[in-house]
């Protein structure tokens, strides 16, 4: 069957969806834009409709705490729209790793009812790529129950396992806006003081793991002078591409996908999308494999870099949440610890500047904040930097991590953590900032 028979409207396609179902809308830049319109446009006739969802920079403008009863998110990873709204009670969050994300799908954890995404136009075989989300809409699509698709010229056809067969597609949506696009921003003077302390422990042909932020924007200006690095990721933005053109990164040392780039998703500006564009060089991969820490291992010299909100004396790092107030997400930060813990050679690193709220909080704590969560253990964790310098942790005692991070911590804080390290019996009576 011609796939052009399967066109709809978007109304027509939101129409296919009843009262207790779950939806999955791909998130990140990529969720169905003109779909999401028109679904949130007959909310008052529907109830119970769930919509799983990753990081999102649309879904949150379109619904409202009043459609709570009506259309309602559970999230995977939450983004700043809709923060508040699971914070209150009027969204739900799912906490899990970023790898284990389509097992929920494929194993019928959470059975999902209809996929909605957005792909490519198909090419000359009948395939449409997932374009700049591979990582879970990949799984969500061969899980559901129907499979909605918005098809938009905009969307770039990324290679890799990234295709699906217009035979796997039960209506078309056809549209035509422009992605979303982040922005890189510049790093701030702290930023830069902590990624020099990172890119001085990067050797050459080492297989990066770079997010999305002021921290790895910053370490990657100043691997300029770096050898044969490579990237295997989750996610990454123009900062990659940029060392591509520059000569830097090459690819040509992993050990797996040797001169490919590997990743899930894709944040970044309409340069980036451009660029990514039926591009050889970048391999899509779902985040079962992106993320499995026993892949991430195999390359040799594997970096990870992730940031966190708080890390305490014993090591425990807290990255998704302020308290009992959820903030963010697990995303892929465990499985890149652990695969690059486990990679020969290979370092992982929790980057974070001292304070917060202008200088009047540590982030280097004597505890974890009554209802923070682990997002790291204790035994995980390998070097944890601030803009004061590294802590490496591994095989240290607690006397040892908590010298070394009160070490790294805001002067400011020193005494007080110090004070907290002596009550605790963490470390003796002996004991100099200097050691």
């Amino acid at each position: 069957m011609d796939w052009r028979q399967r066109r709809v409207s978007a109304e027509e396609a939101a129409a296919q969806i009843h009262s207790g179902q779950r939806i999955f809308l791909t998130g990140n830049c990529s969720t169905p834009q003109e779909f999401l319109k028109a679904l949130c446009a007959r909310y008052r006739e529907l109830r119970a409709v769930e919509i799983v969802q990753i990081l999102d920079f649309v879904a949150g403008d379109y619904i409202t705490a009043e459609m709570a009863d009506h259309i309602r998110i559970n999230s995977l990873f939450i983004s700043a729209k809709i923060r508040d709204m699971v914070n209150n009670g009027l969204a739900d969050f799912t906490p899990v790793f970023l790898s284990e994300i389509p097992l929920l799908f494929r194993t019928g954890r959470l059975v999902l009812d209809v996929a909605v995404i957005h792909v490519s136009p198909p090419d000359e075989h009948g395939y449409c790529s997932y374009g700049v989300e591979v990582g879970v809409t990949k799984a969500a699509a061969e899980s559901a129950g129907m499979v909605i698709a918005e098809v938009n010229p905009n969307v770039p056809r990324t290679l890799g396992d990234s295709f699906i067969h217009v035979s796997n597609i039960d209506y078309f949506i056809e549209v035509d806006y422009r992605l979303p696009e982040v922005h890189p921003e510049p790093s701030s003077p702290i930023q830069d003081r902590i990624a020099n302390y990172i890119a001085e422990l990067v050797p050459d042909a080492a297989t990066l793991q770079t997010g999305i932020g002021g921290i790895p924007d910053a370490v990657l200006r100043r691997l300029t002078n770096h050898k044969n690095l490579g990237i295997h990721t989750e996610l990454f933005s123009d900062g990659v591409m940029e060392m591509i053109e520059a000569g830097i990164i090459t690819n040509r040392a992993k050990n797996l996908h040797t001169g490919k780039v590997v990743a899930g998703f894709v944040l970044g500006t309409q340069k980036l999308y451009d660029y990514i564009d039926d591009n050889p060089i970048f391999e899509f991969h779902p985040t079962e494999y992106v993320n499995d820490p026993f892949v991430i291992a195999q390359n040799d010299r594997m970096v990870s870099i992730n940031s966190a909100i708080a890390v305490d004396l014993t090591g425990q790092v807290c990255a998704d949440s302020i308290g009992p107030r959820f903030y963010s997400g697990v995303g892929g930060q465990v499985d890149f610890v652990r695969g690059a813990s486990r990679s020969k050679g290979g370092k992982s690193f929790i980057a974070l500047p001292s304070t917060a709220k202008n200088g009047t909080v540590s982030r280097i704590v004597p505890m974890l904040e009554p209802g923070a969560g682990v997002t790291t253990s204790r035994n995980d964790v390998r070097y944890v930097v601030t803009e004061y310098g590294v802590a490496d942790l591994y095989g240290r005692s607690i006397a040892e991590r908590a010298q070394a991070l009160i070490n790294i911590a805001h002067p400011d804080f020193r005494e007080q953590l110090m004070a907290y390290a002596r009550e605790r019996h963490f470390i003796g009576r002996v004991f100099s900032f200097g050691d």
